[in-house]
């Protein structure tokens, strides 16, 4: 195979996957590694994707990139429908107590489960704790469930309510169990996402729940991005749709975090 035609497949399995490994492109093109790298090191210079380490994953992959909620909604869209179904298997009909769910797509789609639930006894209900308008109002209408919206500033690209205001209400609750999303789950780095308000909110919900459950598609895995908020330590439970790879997946198991995979 001609180093055009490599480059080419290169480019069309950033652009569907996200993300590539230099040892699986040498097995697949029967290649050296040296050669991948030669690959990605042209694709990078023509701006195709941006290498890291083991590999490279797309241009658009950078640690300051973010997304309004609506452009992520439909991404993953199975995967966040198993992890968010796995993730009410944590709050039955005999759940009494407050949970609290940030601002993430996977939380969103959480709270279209949420949204239906049911208590097995009457004159039971649920708190939901959440910075996020949009999830909010997809829960408001369940007579079961009683929703605290944290106040602050708006964030209009997550409509998620963000800074010292929202900090000092969370700093008085203690939910029995938060859920959180991350834009990226990093062996060494812990979990991150781009925004340091957002991250200093999701800090917050993390350290101070009783249990603290990630939920996290597989292709955030082993990412990083620019503000860490918490560290696997912090982490109870992570609940995602493939299974780490080994690093990570040590690196969870030293840090006492149980997996979930939906």
């Amino acid at each position: 195979m001609y180093a055009e035609e490599r480059q080419n497949r290169v480019e069309r399995l950033v652009t569907e996957t996200g993300r590539v490994a230099v040892v699986d492109l040498a097995r697949e093109f029967d290649v050296t590694s040296e050669t991948v790298r030669r690959d990605l090191a042209q694709l990078e210079t023509r701006g195709v994707l941006r290498r890291v380490h083991g590999g490279a994953v797309a241009a658009s992959l950078t640690s300051r990139l973010e997304e309004s909620v609506p452009s992520r909604l439909g991404r993953n869209a199975d995967a966040k429908e198993r992890i968010a179904a796995t993730a009410m298997t944590l709050i039955p009909g005999s759940f009494s107590g407050a949970i609290a769910l940030d601002a993430g797509t996977t939380s969103g789609r959480l709270a279209e489960h949420i949204a239906r639930w049911k208590p097995d006894a009457p004159h039971q209900s649920l708190v939901v704790i959440t910075n996020s308008v949009r999830i909010a109002l997809t829960v408001a209408d369940n007579p079961d469930i009683e929703v605290n919206l944290l106040g602050g500033r708006l964030r209009a690209i997550t409509s998620a309510a963000v800074g010292s205001t929202t900090i000092a209400q969370l700093a008085r609750l203690r939910p029995d169990i938060a859920f959180i999303g991350a834009n990226g789950v990093h062996a060494e780095f812990g979990l991150s996402t781009p925004d340091e308000e957002e991250s200093a909110v999701k800090t917050a919900f993390t350290v101070g729940a009783r249990r603290a459950v990630a939920l996290v598609d597989a292709t955030k895995l082993g990412e990083e991005t620019l503000v860490r908020f918490a560290s696997l330590a912090d982490l109870d439970m992570l609940i995602t749709d493939d299974s780490p790879a080994p690093d990570l997946s040590a690196a969870l198991a030293d840090a006492g975090v149980e997996v979930m995979v939906a």
